[in-house]
C-alpha cells in the first residue's frame, strides 16, 4: 500500500542556504542601532590593535542580543551565532568582556544613562504615551518608582566571591534597583554570597546607581519602595536626604516588629482599622473557614508609637491579616493572642497631602496598597534570572561582573523593544521571556537578496486562537454546504466562490510608509548589519500583531544616525 503519512516525499537538506534561526535578533540588533546604543557603546569600549581588530561596541550588543535570546556562556552565545551568521558573520568574542574593567564600566552606565533618555523620548511619543502604575485603583501619574530588591544566584563552583548564603546555598548575592514603569533593570550590583540584606553602604551604592540610570525631568517625582531590609536609621535617613529643589522622594519601605509595636498596636481601638483594598480597588477580604467573609485591614500606628530619633515626618502603618496555616508557627505570644497576623510599613507620604495628583493617597489603606505592589518587583527579579544572571559563567570576578552588566543591557533591549513596538498587545508586552522567545524571538526566516537589498521572510508568521464562540477558519464546513464530489457531476462547470474555491485575493495596496518594492512580511536591510536608508516613518506608530506584518515591527521606529 502506497504511504500517504506526513512524511511522504519528504526531504530533509541540512545546507542551511538562505535560512536564519531566531531571527528575534534583527529586531533587537535594530533596536539597539536605532537607539544608538550600538554607536555608543562602540565609542564607550576600547578599541582593538592588530589587523583582526573589530568594532568592541557591535560584538557586545551581539553579546547581549545571544543573551536575551538565552544564551547563559559565551559558549552558548558563540552557537547562538551560527544561526544568524548569514546576516552577522562575526561571532561574539570573550575577550569584549576582559575589557570591561573599573574606568570602561563607568562609561559604559553613563551610555546606558544617555541611550535611556533616548529610549523614554520614544516611549512618551507612542500611543497612549509614557507608561504610568496603577495602585488600589489610582493611577500615579507623573510618578517614577523604583523598586531595590536583592536575590540569590547559586553556583555549582568555587568562583571568585561565592560564598554561603542565608539560605544555606552556596553562591553569590547581588543587589538590584528596577523603574516598574518600564520593567527595566537600572542598577545591578554583585556581591558574595554571605553579604547581608541589610548592607547600608551597598543599598546607597544601589540607588545613587539607579539615580544616575533615571532621565528624570526637573521638578520629577520619584517613589522607592524598599522591603525589611530598609529598617535602620541610616538608610532611612538617606532615603530622606535623597530630596532636592528639584526632586521630590517619597519612599516606602517594610519595619521589622518588636515588643515596643506590639503594645502600641494593643493600644488601637477596633473604630480605627479600615478595610485593605486590592490593587484593582475592590475589597480584600476573603472567606473564613465558618464560610464568612474576613477583610484585610489597616491602621495608623503614627500617633501611638513613639518615633523619637527617626526621620522627621515618617509614619508607621500597620496590617493585621487572618494567619495562613503556614504562618501559624511563625506568630509571636501576642499575635497568638490575637487571632491575627500584623505586619508595618514605614513611609515620609504626608497624611493629608499625599501624593501629588493622587487622591487618597495619604489614607493608611492605600500607603499599605502600595507597599504591596512592591511585591511585583519578585517577576522582574525572575526575568533577569532567566536573561543571563541566572548563572554567572566564569570563576573571574571581573569577568562575572562583566556578565552582569551584559545581562542588564540584555534586559534594558528587551524592554525598549517590547514597549514601544508591542504597546496594543499588553499580554506579549508582559510575557514572560520564554513566552515571548517562543513567539517572535524565535521565529525562523528565509534570507533573499536581489541586486540592492536583503530580505527576511518571515512567512505567516505564529498561528492565532480564534475568539470565544466563532468558528476556526480552518475547520471543515457542514456537509450540506459542501460541494458534491466531482464524479458525481455530470458537467464540468465554472468554479464559484465558496468554501472549496474562495475568491483569489487581490494584489494588496502599497502602503505609503512601506519602501517601494516591499511588500508581504519582509524586512528589508542593505546586506550588512546597517538599516537603509530608504523612506521610513520618523515617529513611532501603532504596531497590529497580524501574521503578515511581524516582520515589519521593526519599521516602527525612528531612525537613528548611520554607523560609521
Amino acid at each position: 500500500m502506497k504511504s500517504t503519512g506526513w512524511d511522504h516525499r519528504l526531504a530533509v537538506r541540512a545546507d542551511g542556504k538562505k535560512l536564519i534561526g531566531h531571527t528575534g535578533v534583527v529586531l533587537l540588533r535594530k533596536v539597539a542601532d536605532r537607539v544608538g546604543l550600538t554607536a555608543a557603546l562602540g565609542a564607550a569600549l576600547p578599541r582593538g590593535v592588530g589587523p583582526g581588530r573589530r568594532d568592541r561596541g557591535m560584538a557586545l550588543v551581539q553579546l547581549v542580543c545571544a543573551i536575551a535570546l538565552g544564551a547563559t556562556s559565551v559558549l552558548e552565545a558563540e552557537q547562538l551565532q551560527y544561526h544568524w551568521r548569514a546576516l552577522f558573520p562575526r561571532p561574539v568574542s570573550d575577550s569584549t568582556l576582559e575589557a570591561i574593567d573599573g574606568p570602561v564600566l563607568a562609561r559604559v552606565e553613563r551610555v546606558r544613562a544617555a541611550i535611556r533618555r533616548v529610549a523614554w523620548t520614544l516611549l512618551a511619543l507612542r500611543p497612549g504615551g509614557f507608561p504610568w502604575i496603577a495602585v488600589g485603583g489610582r493611577e500615579l501619574t507623573g510618578w517614577y518608582v523604583l523598586d531595590v530588591d536583592a536575590t540569590l544566584v547559586s553556583c555549582t563552583s568555587k568562583k571568585e566571591g561565592a560564598a554561603g548564603t542565608f539560605k544555606g546555598g552556596f553562591g553569590h548575592h547581588p543587589l538590584g534597583a528596577w523603574v516598574a514603569n518600564t520593567r527595566e533593570c537600572v542598577a545591578m550590583l554583585l556581591r558574595p554570597g554571605n553579604a547581608t540584606s541589610n548592607d547600608v553602604a551597598d543599598h546607597k551604592t544601589v540607588l545613587a546607581a539607579a539615580l544616575r540610570q533615571l532621565p528624570l525631568p526637573l521638578w520629577s517625582k520619584l517613589l522607592v519602595r524598599i522591603d525589611g531590609a530598609a529598617f535602620s536609621h541610616a538608610l532611612l535617613e538617606h532615603l530622606q536626604s535623597l530630596t532636592t529643589s528639584r526632586r521630590r522622594v517619597r519612599w516606602v519601605t517594610g519595619w521589622a516588629i518588636n515588643t515596643t509595636d506590639e503594645a502600641a498596636i494593643a493600644l488601637l481601638p477596633e473604630k480605627v482599622w479600615a478595610t485593605a483594598l486590592r490593587q484593582d480597588g475592590t475589597v480584600h477580604e476573603i472567606t473564613g473557614p465558618d464560610g464568612d467573609k474576613i477583610s484585610y485591614q489597616a491602621a495608623e500606628l503614627t500617633g501611638v508609637r513613639d518615633l523619637t530619633g527617626w526621620p522627621a515626618g515618617m509614619r508607621l502603618i500597620v496590617r493585621r491579616v487572618k494567619p495562613s496555616r503556614r504562618d501559624l508557627k511563625k506568630l509571636t505570644v501576642f499575635e497568638q493572642r490575637a487571632g491575627w497576623r500584623y505586619q508595618i510599613v514605614a513611609t515620609n507620604i504626608p497624611a493629608h497631602h499625599g501624593m501629588s495628583g493622587v487622591p487618597g493617597s495619604g489614607q493608611a489603606w492605600f500607603v499599605d496598597a502600595l507597599y504591596r505592589d512592591h511585591a511585583e518587583v519578585e517577576d522582574r527579579v525572575k526575568a533577569i534570572k532567566r536573561v543571563g544572571l541566572g548563572l554567572l559563567p566564569s570563576t573571574s570576578w571581573q569577568l562575572n561582573v562583566a556578565w552582569v552588566l551584559a545581562a542588564a543591557l540584555a534586559a534594558d533591549l528587551d524592554a525598549w523593544t517590547r514597549l514601544p513596538l508591542l504597546h496594543d498587545e499588553p499580554e506579549l508586552a508582559a510575557a514572560r521571556p520564554e513566552t515571548i522567545r517562543r513567539k517572535l524571538y524565535h521565529l525562523p526566516a528565509r534570507l533573499t537578496a536581489d541586486a540592492s537589498s536583503t530580505s527576511t521572510d518571515l512567512g505567516h508568521g505564529p498561528p492565532r486562537s480564534p475568539p470565544p464562540g466563532s468558528t476556526p477558519t480552518n475547520s471543515r464546513p457542514p456537509p450540506e454546504s459542501r460541494s458534491p464530489p466531482r464524479r458525481h457531476q455530470k458537467e464540468r462547470t465554472a468554479p464559484s466562490s465558496g468554501p472549496w474555491n474562495p475568491t483569489p485575493p487581490q494584489r494588496m495596496r502599497r502602503s505609503p510608509s512601506r519602501p517601494a518594492g516591499q511588500t508581504g512580511a519582509r524586512c528589508r536591510t542593505n546586506g550588512t548589519d546597517q538599516p537603509t536608508d530608504e523612506s521610513r516613518p520618523t515617529a513611532i506608530t501603532p504596531l497590529r500583531w497580524r501574521s503578515n506584518e511581524t516582520a515589519c515591527v521593526l519599521q516602527r521606529l525612528p531612525q537613528g544616525r548611520r554607523q560609521p
